[in-house]
């Protein structure tokens, strides 16, 4: 059972870590780390599975985003927006490789569909950017290297 349940945590912490939730999913993966109950290796894939696809998520709210700006419940003000676009369009996907950062990481990703990034690289700048992520919190975990 701890087994599973700990993989199980693992990819829920990590999935709404990723969304816009205020959740921290590296203090989950620290402590199954250091139980030693698992492979190292099955925490990072599970971790970056999770977040990757919590950032998924964000992409597809980004995409639909528009849908709602005239609305006035709507969060973020025509400037605000136009600014991040701006932004955006002025690094390009390549501002995706910050995904993993704390603050700014999850609003990119909102961003990103926002500004139709294609699906096949924010896949691939977004896994990137958060298994590297992963695979250092474990190398400084268990002293690798």
């Amino acid at each position: 059972m701890w087994e599973t349940s700990g993989y199980l945590g693992l990819f829920a912490s990590a999935f709404g870590a990723a969304t816009l939730l205020p959740l921290q999913s590296e203090a989950v993966l620290v402590a199954l780390l250091l139980a030693k109950q698992h492979p190292a290796l099955a925490l990072l894939l599970v971790a970056t599975l999770g977040n990757v696809a919590g950032s998924v998520v964000n992409w597809v709210l980004g995409r639909y985003l528009e849908h709602w700006q005239g609305k006035r419940w709507f969060p973020v003000s025509p400037e605000r927006l136009a600014k991040v676009q701006g932004t955006y369009h002025r690094y390009g996907r390549w501002s995706l490789l910050l995904s993993w950062a704390p603050v700014i990481g999850d609003p990119l990703t909102v961003v990103a569909g926002l500004m139709r990034e294609p699906m096949w690289s924010f896949l691939l700048i977004v896994t990137l950017a958060k298994a590297t992520r992963y695979a250092v919190l474990c190398a400084v975990t268990l002293g690798w290297g």
